[in-house]
């Protein structure tokens, strides 16, 4: 077996974290997180506020550090697959006052190939049009990102991951803030990616729709409480166990 062969940890999964605790102030927000999330499939995390759902995606693409435990992706580290990953972060959490253009914005997705010192040319900005046509969003490329609706941002982040051609997407609460029109489209363009082979992991906050949106789950409350297809882990024990009290059982249409 040669060296990079020995090196592999778990590469038939998409992502597989093991051990995995954050804490924050010497309190913990994650607790010996052990998750495998197969590679084809569009997986929601979901769980209460504090849960620690965003930080478990930071931890796992190294913008959080953990107090112990690891992540590997396709059986590798991070640092060794980084272009094979995209990420979307939280809106809120982008400054969109910065003066900048949309096509700028998910040019930027192609920094981590391009590397710093080289600008980006034609085929690149090529790369970022065509991103920027599969999310409806083609005709706003001179736009100043600061112009944009809430939904229409979220398009501009989401093609900026697309823009890196990755093998696994991370996107944390997508659909946030949206109207139900920039939702299904964004639905429809993740369940595109999961249908050609593509992994897609997004954090949730909307119960009545895991069914009808995902085939994987993680539900998630400092510890994970189950994991695995949907049909499988969404019911009321376990949401229960996840959310506490007395949690309705929602069909795929978002009926109890």
């Amino acid at each position: 077996m040669t060296p990079a062969k020995a090196a592999l940890h778990e590469p038939d999964l998409a992502l597989h974290v093991e051990d995995l605790t954050v804490s924050y102030h010497r309190k913990p927000v994650l607790w010996d997180i052990d998750l495998d999330i197969p590679p084809g499939v569009m997986a929601a995390i979901v769980g209460p506020n504090g849960a620690g759902k965003s930080t478990l995606i930071k931890a796992a693409l190294g913008l959080v550090r953990p107090v112990a435990g690891h992540v590997r992706f396709f059986g590798q580290t991070y640092g060794s697959v980084r272009r094979r990953v995209g990420y979307v972060p939280q809106r809120s959490s982008v400054d969109w006052d910065f003066p900048t253009t949309v096509l700028d914005v998910v040019t930027m997705g192609l920094y981590g190939q391009l590397g710093w010192f080289r600008r980006p040319g034609r085929a690149e900005r090529a790369r970022a049009l065509a991103a920027l046509e599969q999310v409806g969003m083609q005709d706003f490329a001179a736009r100043q990102i600061s112009q944009l609706s809430g939904g229409q941002q979220q398009r501009v982040f989401i093609a900026r991951a697309l823009v890196q051609e990755a093998d696994i997407y991370f996107l944390d609460e997508p659909m946030a803030g949206v109207d139900a029109t920039t939702e299904r489209a964004i639905v429809a363009l993740l369940k595109g990616l999961r249908d050609a082979g593509r992994t897609v992991v997004v954090v949730h906050h909307d119960l009545q729709t895991v069914r009808r949106y995902f085939d994987w789950l993680v539900m998630l409350n400092v510890r994970v409480i189950a994991q695995g297809p949907v049909a499988e882990v969404y019911t009321a024990d376990n949401l229960r166990r996840t959310y506490g009290g007395q949690i309705a059982l929602l069909g795929p249409d978002g009926a109890p």
